[in-house]
């Protein structure tokens, strides 16, 4: 029922409008039981005769929201650059000299992710240019065992075998098509190869990168950020929280580099 669902701000309009009621009369203490009584039942009654009036104000609410949780990440994204491109621990494939990242924080159980990286595929292929940066991030490792072992072993992966080989494996751990907790031991072993140590640093990048995901105010996976290498600005930084297809990807790269000939 759309009243249960909004009956929080309802709360919120009851309040506020006795809030402005008291400051008229300059003291909460003028109000009696009865007037108080009264007038949220007429504040009830009326919400009661006008559900929509809760579903306008919660859905400007959330719109307002959205903006200053947008402009909150766009500042974040702003002063953890570094973070987020030169860190020598996470994956990346790409020219060294790019003047456009992609960075992706996935993880390798979430099924959003894995339809996610076919499309990222397809955008590396048209555009080269970039440099693409892998951000494993287990979010679902409490949950299932694989999330943590399939971002560890990708990382080692890296430290160890380099770019051509992480992004074999990335895209090799993906084609099994097992996610939320399907994946096994032997696919993740599979995909890698031949490894030796490297656990411990492994757990040092993702702990970075978990602190990263707080500082930025990411949420889940995927979250996608395009943003030029150097000079990243609310013009010319895209920021997706979800997954998005690949002309939405394909524009933001575009816009990225438009803001680096300015």
């Amino acid at each position: 029922m759309v009243l249960n669902r909004y009956l929080p701000l309802g709360v919120l309009i009851m309040t506020g409008l006795v809030s402005c009621t008291a400051a008229a009369g300059n003291s909460a203490a003028a109000f009696s039981p009865a007037l108080d009584a009264h007038i949220g039942e007429v504040v009830r009654n009326y919400l009661l005769a006008h559900p929509t009036v809760l579903v306008e104000v919660s859905e400007k609410l959330q719109a307002q929201q959205k903006v200053e949780q947008m402009k909150a990440m766009f500042a974040a994204v702003s002063e953890h650059q570094d973070a987020l491109l030169n860190d020598a621990g996470t994956p990346s494939y790409g020219p060294a000299d790019a003047k456009v990242a992609l960075v992706e924080f996935f993880d390798y159980q979430c099924v959003v992710c894995a339809r996610q990286a076919p499309i990222i595929n397809s955008v590396m292929k048209t555009r080269p240019q970039v440099r693409y940066v892998f951000k494993e991030w287990p979010i679902f490792a409490q949950r299932w065992e694989p999330s943590l072992k399939a971002a560890e072993t990708g990382l080692q992966v890296w430290q160890q075998k380099g770019a051509g080989a992480y992004l074999a494996y990335h895209n090799a751990v993906f084609a099994t098509g097992h996610n939320e907790g399907q994946l096994t031991g032997a696919e993740i072993t599979a995909a890698a190869g031949e490894l030796t140590g490297g656990h411990d640093e492994a757990q040092s990048v993702l702990a970075r990168t978990d602190a990263l995901t707080q500082s930025l105010g990411l949420r889940g996976t995927p979250g996608i950020i395009v943003m030029p290498v150097s000079g990243a600005t609310a013009d010319n930084v895209t920021i997706i929280p979800g997954g998005t297809d690949q002309a939405t990807l394909q524009a933001a790269i575009d816009r990225a580099a438009d803001g680096t000939k300015k």
